[in-house]
């Protein structure tokens, strides 16, 4: 059976090749620095269900001191110019974006299918994680489909995905970094803080107010953590399920799933959210780095008053 245990595994094992080519590089001023870095993610992927919390802690914050003090610098990974590049996409044409739609493919038909496939009477996936561990097959079939189509060297995929990493930097680990920052916040009681700085702003037996606190507040928090996963159990716990569910009624399927959409409007506003707003303009050389930012700004804020609107009608309405 297929673990989401042995995606970890493979996924370590990326990063681990990552960290040698960086080291390696004497083209990256801070090679050693890289190196370590990256070295470090392999082995909290390699390892981290094995180590203690103390010890993942403590990962974690070598790789902040890392990141922080040394910095990571960015070598040269042999790549193809941009001429071999125009001459292999004209040469494939629109076959260049089947590698990108097999992941989603993939993960899709494992959802919903492979999850109760059995081999020789044993499940083929853990059923539990079917999507989680489906996404990492479908990563292996668009690099095998990738290497048939464009025929590279068989180190490719591993120098391209080092020239992204030396691109994106330490903020290629900031969605799991918040993640876990949002879990501590709400173990901690941030949630009962912020019911408790609610009930001092609006009358908590006004249903409409209440759902604007939540549906804001989602994006408010969001635009500070700059991710939604890190904000949804803060303000759920805080505002979702005291206010609008046990008090009112509401039903909590329709909360989470209109509360998430309303926290990805922040994630759309604000610059803490680097891997979806910054990383972006530095790819693609971009002068103003907040242009992403800036054109993303109108549709964020007309969709977190459709998420409210949405709230309003149907959280009370259970079907």
């Amino acid at each position: 059976m297929i673990r989401l245990e042995q995606v970890y595994v493979l996924a370590g094992l990326m990063m681990a090749a990552v960290a040698v080519l960086s080291a390696a590089d004497k083209a990256n001023p801070r090679r050693w620095a890289a190196g370590a870095f990256w070295g470090l993610f392999a082995t909290s992927f390699l390892f981290g269900s094995r180590l203690t919390d103390f010890a993942n802690g403590l990962l974690a914050l070598a790789m902040v001191v890392v990141a922080g003090v040394v910095g990571l610098g960015r070598g040269a990974p042999a790549t193809t110019s941009p001429e071999q590049r125009a001459t292999s996409a004209a040469r494939l044409g629109e076959r260049v974006f089947l590698p990108a739609l097999v992941i989603p493919a993939v993960t899709l038909l494992g959802a919903l299918v492979l999850k109760n496939a059995t081999l020789a009477g044993q499940p083929l996936i853990e059923a539990k994680q079917a999507t989680l561990v489906s996404l990492g097959i479908g990563a292996l079939a668009a690099v095998a489909l990738a290497m048939a189509l464009t025929r590279p060297p068989l180190v490719a995929p591993l120098q391209e995905s080092r020239r992204l990493l030396d691109h994106i930097g330490w903020a290629a680990v900031l969605p799991q970094l918040l993640a876990a920052l949002g879990a501590v916040f709400a173990l901690s009681g941030v949630g009962q803080a912020v019911s408790s700085l609610i009930g001092h702003l609006i009358p908590l037996d006004n249903r409409l107010l209440v759902i604007c606190a939540y549906t804001f507040g989602m994006a408010a928090f969001t635009m500070v953590m700059g991710n939604a996963f890190a904000a949804f159990p803060v303000m759920t716990a805080g505002i979702g399920l005291p206010l609008i569910v046990r008090r009112f009624g509401g039903d909590p399927a329709t909360m989470a799933a209109i509360g998430m959409l309303s926290g990805f409007c922040g994630t759309l506003m604000t610059p803490m959210a680097a891997n979806f707003n910054i990383v972006p303009a530095a790819l693609l050389e971009l002068q103003d780095r907040y242009a992403v930012i800036k054109a993303q700004v109108p549709t964020a804020l007309a969709l977190l008053v459709i998420n409210t609107a949405l709230m309003a009608l149907l959280v009370f309405h259970p079907r």
